[in-house]
């Protein structure tokens, strides 16, 4: 097998070269330090939320991680161990947050929910329906993400959500649809102050969109203290919380270090608690050296890392093409030097699947002769073009591109490689332009119709990254999210994943894993949907003599 280019090795090598404490020591003596430790803990990413507000155009997965934490939702989700001992949310059972109890309507058709007692804001503004309502009604006039969240468990209409008293809220369903239920307790539906945002809301910005952006305006378990784009955000426990249990841990600081080499550093030196976004040959090395560094794996559910072709321009919108691209993907390669072999490959399967599951392996395989053959038939010519990535995401990003690179020339497609800084990669995904990319994308509810309705839908303007459009596609799509039996459902999932595999335009690379470093003092680590820290669980014990 053909390795890494050698500059990858080398870059890796710099970057484990220039260990500094950098901020981290002088961070922790600083800032750390003037608390007691045992109640601070400290988190290193890559990066940060680059907004505030979930609804906003273009909120980064750092930014679903403000709304768990410092927002509620009507209600959440319960928790399950797995066989290993580990803990993950279990998206069957419902869990009381702000909504204390709830009852649905005899005829299944719309639900009333009884508003905790005593529940405010972080300003000590109460929390009522009209909060609820406002915020509902926010999620869908905000467009792009938040309403298509919404839409997905068809609440797609401000008229469906009711006002009944200040402590009671009640939601009708305008069709039966089993996502209803767990669309409330995803991130999008947190709960607004609606008090404040109003008062920092303009004629020109009535849902205060700018204000938000850079405000916090929840009454969650946390509060954000202070936020420095690019650099730090500061939580609070919110001493007055009344919708669970008060978190164990008083202060989080959350730490934007663009170096993997320096967040690796840190945590062994001890001077961060725990990290999500290194490498994978570091959780690799880290599960093999007990006792130094805890790691937490779980691949995640509903999500792939793949390589999406825009099929709306040439020469991606000629499918030979794209068949040709799964043909030349140099899958064992990618899976060994950039993933390190950690995920779940989605490759060597079947394009006609036997089963309705999701993700599944499909029937592409390396074969560079049928690769040539596609292309000469497609009568497309050489092709020159530009693969784009997030640099957020480039400890397996860059390898996987560089090795793309290399295995596309062979049929005629030159590749420029275009680098994207991770604050503005959303944003760069919502123009549609990029020809081909490398990216990852996860489901938060766990059904594979759901995957399908954010990534190959043709009026999903969000994810469909590829700008795919197919009305047998559409329709089996819609089909399969309100089948009347599972026998037809069963159907429908698999004849969309069938056609997905024969117009390909995107290719399943592998399954990630959720990778968590962290120092042995901390427990209750659960894995969630939205893959962002649940502070509120986590406990630190103090550290050994």
């Amino acid at each position: 097998m053909k390795s890494l280019p050698s500059q990858f090795k080398r870059r890796s090598l710099l970057k484990a070269a220039t260990l500094a404490p950098i901020a981290g020591s002088a961070f922790v003596a600083g800032e750390a330090a003037a608390q007691d430790r045992k109640d601070t803990l400290i988190m290193a990413n890559e990066f940060g939320p680059n907004m505030l507000d979930i609804h906003g155009l273009g909120a980064n997965r750092p930014s679903y991680g403000v709304a768990w934490n410092a927002y509620d939702r009507l209600i959440s989700y319960g928790k399950k161990k797995l066989p290993d001992g580990s803990s993950m949310y279990d998206f069957t059972k419902f869990e009381p947050e702000l909504a204390e109890r709830w009852k649905v309507d005899a005829d299944g058709m719309g639900v009333t929910f009884y508003l905790r007692k005593g529940a405010t804001f972080h300003d000590g503004t109460p929390v009522t329906a009209k909060d609820v309502k406002w915020s509902f009604d926010r999620a869908l006039a905000m467009g792009g993400f938040p309403t298509f969240q919404m839409k997905a468990g068809s609440l797609e209409d401000p008229a469906q959500f009711k006002v009944v008293d200040d402590s009671t809220f009640h939601v009708k369903f305008i069709r039966k649809d089993k996502l209803s239920m767990p669309d409330l307790g995803v991130p999008v539906a947190s709960i607004y102050n609606s008090t404040l945002a109003k008062k920092n809301a303009t004629e020109k910005d009535p849902w205060a969109a700018d204000w938000l952006k850079t405000n916090e305006a929840g009454g969650g378990a946390y509060k954000v203290e202070s936020w420095k784009p690019g650099q730090e955000l500061v939580y609070t426990r919110f001493e007055e919380w009344k919708n669970g249990p008060l978190p164990k841990i008083k202060r989080i600081i959350q730490r934007d270090i663009p170096s993997s080499g320096n967040r690796r550093a840190l945590l062994q030196k001890g001077d961060i608690d725990i990290t999500y976004t290194l490498p994978p040959k570091d959780f690799a090395d880290f599960a093999g050296d007990k006792g130094k560094v805890k790691v937490v794996s779980l691949p995640v559910e509903n999500a792939l890392f793949y390589l999406g072709m825009n099929t709306a321009k040439p020469p991606f919108n000629n499918v030979k093409v794209r068949q040709a691209v799964a043909y030349a993907m140099p899958y064992d390669k990618m899976f060994e030097s950039a993933f390190y072999g950690r995920g779940i490959k989605q490759w060597g399967g079947s394009n006609d699947p036997k089963a309705p599951v999701w993700p599944q392996a499909h029937g592409y395989k390396t074969d560079i002769a049928k690769a040539k053959q596609l292309m000469t038939e497609s009568g497309v010519g050489p092709i020159e073009t530009v693969l784009s990535y997030d640099l957020g995401s480039a400890t397996v990003s860059e390898p996987t591109a560089i090795l793309v690179q290399e295995a596309l020339a062979q049929i005629g497609i030159k590749l420029t490689i275009n680098k994207v800084p991770g604050a503005n990669w959303r944003a760069a995904l919502l123009k549609k332009d990029m020809p081909i990319i490398l990216n990852r994308f996860g489901g938060w509810l766990n059904y594979p119709e759901y995957f399908y309705f954010w990534c190959y839908h043709g009026q999903n303007a969000v994810f469909n990254t590829m700008s795919y459009q197919n009305a047998t596609m559409d329709k089996l799509i819609t089909n399969a999210r309100f089948a009347e039996s599972k026998p037809l459902y069963d159907g429908m999932v698999k004849d969309m994943i069938k056609l997905a595999y024969e117009e390909v335009p995107r290719i399943p690379l592998v399954q990630p894993m959720m990778d968590v470093a962290m120092q042995p003092t901390i427990s209750g680590y659960t894995y969630w949907f939205h893959l962002e820290p649940d502070y509120r669980q986590l406990v630190k014990a103090a550290s050994p003599a």
